[in-house]
């Protein structure tokens, strides 16, 4: 009978001393495994409580096999900007994103560049100081008046504030010409029937280019939309805008060549120099006449060596 209610080794299976003191032994273990998984359960309930991870739904998709948890949805993103009393204001923006435009000239167009909040920060800070906007006399090296130019415009100074910064670095980034390269932004303002004939940007004396050399490149970026009208127009490329999907609301202005339409936050850039460094004919460009509402704009040149300002 002994021999039937022992195990191996003559333990006894059930009961008794040694019985109690096995019990004991296996029974800790389960007890720690016990706790362990309801601490890991706390766990789980608490980062669900605090958004840190998602069950999956409906609406999530089918995950891999065996998944438990779905990767949490994406947030959207904003581009921050800071006033000039250092406090930060969020601009929502749409996806940045680049479009080739054309290889000749060489031209793209930055798209969701500013944030609404930059625009408007910057037409803010040119409103009271605008003048009537000049050209360059290439016989001084001076300003002057012409009716090839009736906008109204002004000039903010490199590095003026903290936004102007990021604006700047931004270009720069972009660009990946330097900060010291580029003069100063200006802010010009086109009415109803204010227009800016087709012209280069690069200079055609020497005067100009004593500070920092050639102009090798200008971004021009759109801090309103226009309701019509405005476009910049590039009427010496060898191809037009006639197969794009807006060509029909283009001014008459704009089918004349390859044409941008103006929207709040585009920035166009274009190179006035071709790789080999010589000056590109192609890059002749023009605003055509606002017809309808206003059109606000900035510019950047940048030169091929350092401006000193």
């Amino acid at each position: 009978m002994a021999g039937r209610a022992a195990g191996r080794g003559g333990r006894p299976l059930l009961g008794g001393v040694g019985g109690g003191g096995g019990g004991k032994r296996g029974g800790r273990p389960s007890m720690a495994v016990v706790a362990a998984l309801l601490l890991a359960c706390a766990a789980l309930l608490l980062l669900l409580a605090l958004g840190a991870l998602s069950l999956p739904g409906a609406s999530d998709g089918a995950g891999p096999r065996g998944a438990g948890l779905a990767r949490p949805r994406p947030r959207a993103r904003f581009r921050r900007s800071a006033t000039d009393s250092g406090l930060e204001v969020r601009g929502e923006k749409g996806e940045p994103w680049t479009e080739v435009l054309s290889w000749e000239p060489r031209a793209f167009v930055y798209h969701n560049f500013l944030s609404k909040e930059e625009c408007d920060y910057l037409i803010s800070l040119a409103k009271p100081h605008m003048k009537k906007s000049t050209v360059v006399d290439s016989a001084t090296g001076g300003s002057k008046d012409s009716r090839v130019r009736t906008s109204s415009g002004m000039f903010l100074r490199r590095g003026q504030d903290k936004i102007i910064r990021t604006i700047e670095k931004r270009i720069a980034d972009y660009t990946f010409i330097p900060v010291e390269h580029g003069e100063g932004l200006q802010v010009l303002h086109y009415e109803v029937g204010q227009k800016y004939e087709p012209h280069f940007d690069y200079f055609h004396d020497d005067y100009n280019t004593k500070n920092g050399g050639q102009r090798i490149a200008t971004l021009l970026m759109y801090l309103s939309d226009v309701e019509d009208g405005g476009e910049t127009v590039f009427p010496s490329a060898p191809v037009n805008s006639s197969s794009s999907p807006f060509y029909n609301e283009l001014s008459e202005c704009a089918k004349n060549g390859l044409s941008v339409k103006p929207e709040m936050g585009d920035a166009l850039l274009f190179w006035s120099m071709k790789p080999d460094g010589s000056l590109d004919p192609t890059s002749l460009h023009g605003g055509c006449p606002v017809i309808k509402g206003n059109k606000w704009s900035s510019t950047k040149w940048m030169r091929v060596h350092e401006y000193k300002i």
